[in-house]
């Protein structure tokens, strides 16, 4: 386990509210869940919510849609597909960071602990401001470039050897778990890209059809951008589409010195 420090907020309150089961409740599991909020003036806090699981979904993200429905309606969090695929559910969960809809809740033993992604500034609650991460994102140029084909009406081509080599790439979902478990990242992110935005650029530097491939390398060349990484790997600890980002800045790494 991966254990990650607090969001970028004040000194938290450990003593939030509580919610008690229901009497009838046979099988309950206790949450303990970061709140804020800044339409007051109060500190972060820790609420407790005592769910009966027998009443509930087997995932994190049902127990959080549960406590929405049915007892705390401002809690705040993001979710979309519940399917793993759209990254939208990313949150510290247990320690680590994961997707709320793929986290089973029987594979924690003790308290379920849920926290907004780590060092993130936040909007509310369990929703982190990911407006440098998507920013970061444009930087690098996520499209294809290449020059117009000869034949207009003949697709651009791509051997199976070369598909194969975005395998474990066009795979990431961008849901920045493995950008706020790194320490770089934390203290540099004003400079340094981080493990997520710089495997989606390996993305585009091995497709065999993008032609800029020497401008993206280019791009990257100074201290911070790609050399702040010290392949700690908490990036690919924590990803919860088991790939692997620290082995594909090392492939950048190689690429840059190949190119000199």
């Amino acid at each position: 386990m991966v254990q990650l420090s607090l969001p970028k907020n004040s000194k938290v309150n450990k003593n939030g509210k509580v919610y008690p089961a229901p009497s009838a409740a046979k099988k309950v599991k206790r949450f303990k869940i970061y709140r804020w909020s800044p339409d007051d003036e109060e500190n972060p806090r820790i609420d407790t919510f005592f769910i009966d699981m027998d009443n509930c979904g087997p995932m994190v993200l049902d127990a959080l849609i549960k406590v929405k429905d049915e007892i705390d309606s401002t809690l705040t969090f993001r979710r979309s597909c519940r399917e793993g695929i759209c990254g939208s559910c990313a949150m510290n969960i247990d320690g680590t960071n994961t997707l709320a809809c793929t986290r089973a809740i029987s594979d924690i033993r003790d308290d379920v602990k849920i926290y907004p992604l780590p060092h993130m500034h936040v909007i509310k609650d369990l929703v982190p401001d990911l407006s440098h991460f998507y920013e970061q994102y444009k930087q690098i140029k996520p499209w294809l470039q290449a020059k117009e084909p000869k034949n207009q009406d003949k697709e651009r081509l791509q051997s199976p050897k070369d598909r194969e080599k975005l395998d474990g790439l066009y795979d990431c979902i961008l849901c920045a778990c493995c950008s706020t478990a790194c320490p770089s990242y934390w203290w540099n992110s004003d400079k340094y890209l981080g493990p997520a935005i710089l495997l989606q650029m390996y993305r585009w530097v091995v497709d065999s059809r993008d032609e800029n491939k020497d401008e993206r390398l280019d791009f990257l060349n100074d201290a911070f951008k790609l050399y702040r990484c010290h392949t700690i790997m908490n990036c690919t600890k924590t990803c919860p589409k088991n790939l692997n980002p620290g082995k594909a800045i090392v492939k950048i790494k190689q690429s840059m010195l190949s190119k000199v």
